[in-house]
Formats: C-alpha cells, structure tokens, sequence
C-alpha cells in the first residue's frame, strides 16, 4: 500500500527525472567522446530522443496532476465562481474526450508497430516499446484528470476543481485535487 502511495504521489517526477539524467548522460557522453577521444558514439542521439519524449508525455501528466498546465484562469476566477465551474468542467469534458481519442489512435499506431516489427538503426530496439509512451501518457493525463475531479467532488466541490487553496500562511498552499 505504501509503494502504490508514492507511485500516485511520484510516479511522473521519478520517471521525468530518469529520463533527463538519461538525456544528460547521453549528450555529455557524445561531447567527451567527440571532442577529447575524437569518436562518435552511435547509441547517445536514439537514447536522448527517447528519453525527451517519455520525459515530455510524463511531464504532460504531471502537469496534470498538479494543475500547472497552460489555462487562462485569471480570466476564469474573475467569472462568477458557478459560471467559472461550468467553463473549467466543459473544457476538461473536451480535453477527456481528446485523451480518449488520442488513446484510440495512439493504440492502432502500436498496434502496426507491433505487427511489424521495426528495430531503431543504432539501439536495434524494437520501436513498438518506446512508442508505447504515446498510450501510457495520454492514458495517465486521462487518469489525473478523473483523479482531479475524484478529490474535488471528496472536499466538497469547493472552488474550481483543481484550483489551488491557500490556507492563510504563504509559506502553506493545499492543492485540492
């Protein structure tokens, strides 16, 4: 119960800090190698590439989570909070459908991948498994999402859903999910 508690709370910075100290390792490999032993390795831009886009889909869920993603909620919050309810909700029913889409269409895209097989050029990685992040992310943006509204319908329906409280010291915010 513990681990799946931190896997809910950490489980995109884990792999959103993985994938950057793997892009970090590759591209000051490539440096060192070309520069002071004057070779090229041929494994670092495939490792960096992947590495940026699970650290992008990941990233994309965590913003999520945290609600930090791009909205204009000044122009919200100075609605009428009922009014201002229903734009937030309306806009995340459009968002939730188009994860949902994006699943669909990212599932018949791995499903090619995994019919025919294609390996990358210098890892000789089967491309069906690094593409996978295109399910597992918009999958686990749809989640956050569900899990946003879950926490808000819990504490009451106070606020926007999402919306960050502050408690009356700066130094204390509660983000209600």
């Amino acid at each position: 119960m513990l681990i799946l508690r931190w896997l809910e709370r950490h489980l995109e910075e884990f792999v959103c800090c993985t994938c950057l100290v793997i892009i970090s390792v590759a591209v000051i490999s490539q440096v060192i190698a070309r520069y002071i032993f004057e070779m090229a390795l041929r494994w670092t831009e495939e490792t960096a590439a992947y590495a940026m886009v699970w650290a992008v889909y990941t990233g994309a869920a965590l913003c999520v989570r945290e609600r930090f993603h791009i909205r204009i909620m000044v122009a919200v919050q100075s609605l009428p909070t009922r009014f201002g309810k229903y734009i937030v909700i309306l806009a995340d029913i459009i968002w939730a459908l188009f994860c949902v889409f994006m699943i669909r269409v990212s599932w018949d895209y791995l499903y090619v991948f995994w019919r025919f097989t294609e390996t990358s050029p210098s890892l000789g990685v089967d491309q069906f498994y690094p593409q996978t992040i295109m399910v597992v992310g918009y999958t686990l943006m749809l989640l956050r999402l569900i899990q946003t509204y879950y926490f808000w319908m819990r504490d009451g329906k106070e606020g926007l859903p999402g919306e960050l409280k502050e408690t009356g010291d700066l130094d204390e915010i509660e983000v209600h999910k």
